[in-house]
């Protein structure tokens, strides 16, 4: 079995591979403090929950934006199975060419969300990814990684009003009765769910114009499900997207 890993700032999210289709997903939250012996027992638990053995794992591919975890994992993976893991960064085969100025500071699951995106459309094409930030990546016809443009994410943004303006609270982020609010959550609401549409609306439309013109667009992410709904500019929504480039990245470094 193949496992996938997409470790990110707020996530982790785990996924199986067996028999050329995903056979299960898990969704955890990061704690950057845990050691390996901990992630050891929660994945075990994980596994044997869901009727797998953790000693069947027989390749491991990684992307991570959290430093201290990439090593937490490989060591993880060398004890207690004894495979090193495949962790994405540079020399890594990946089938991209990195267009930007200096592809050390791409975020992993950026590049494992392009891998994914061109291999399903061989044309140039926009990932758009809810995650901690909104990220925009942007893949020529030829698969060239040309760029990103990074927004602060939904929640951070929702966070950021609450935390700092004493008469705003949390709120549910899901999309308002109307653009108009007529009391507090619902004008939150409106401003970040609205708000965050004709951002991206207005991103994709700069990059397409970037890009020659023509490019599909993909959506993927926690929060991909709120907003893809309310723009007609999103082609597909895919959830599993960082995981599928993981799988393609470790057949292209198994040959």
């Amino acid at each position: 079995m193949l496992l996938c890993i997409d470790i990110g700032n707020t996530n982790l999210v785990f996924g199986l591979w067996k028999e050329n289709r995903w056979i299960d997903r898990w969704r955890v939250r990061t704690v950057q403090n845990k050691m390996a012996d901990e992630y050891a027992m929660l994945l075990k638990t994980l596994l044997a929950e869901g009727g797998y053995d953790f000693g069947s794992i027989s390749r491991i591919s990684i992307a991570s934006v959290v430093p201290r975890l990439r090593s937490v994992f490989y060591e993880l993976f060398l004890r207690y199975l004894e495979i090193e893991p495949l962790i994405l960064g540079p020399g890594v085969r990946t089938g991209l060419k990195i267009r930007i100025d200096n592809p050390v500071e791409l975020g992993a699951d950026l590049v494992a969300d392009a891998v994914a995106a061109y291999s399903r459309f061989e044309a140039a094409c926009i990932i758009v990814d809810f995650g901690t930030a909104t990220t925009f990546s942007a893949v020529s016809s030829k698969g060239e990684f040309m760029g990103v443009s990074i927004a602060p994410g939904i929640e951070v943004a929702a966070d950021a009003l609450s935390s700092t303006a004493a008469q705003l609270p949390r709120i549910s982020l899901v999309p308002p009765p109307a653009a108009i609010g007529t009391n507090t959550i619902h004008s939150m609401q409106s401003g970040l769910i609205f708000g965050y549409t004709g951002l991206v609306e207005g991103l994709i439309r700069h990059i397409k114009e970037e890009l020659g013109g023509e490019a599909s667009v993909i959506a993927t992410g926690g929060l991909s499900r709120v907003v893809a709904p309310l723009t007609g500019m999103i082609d597909v929504t895919d959830p599993d997207l960082t995981l599928e480039g993981l799988r393609l990245i470790a057949e292209r470094n198994s040959r």
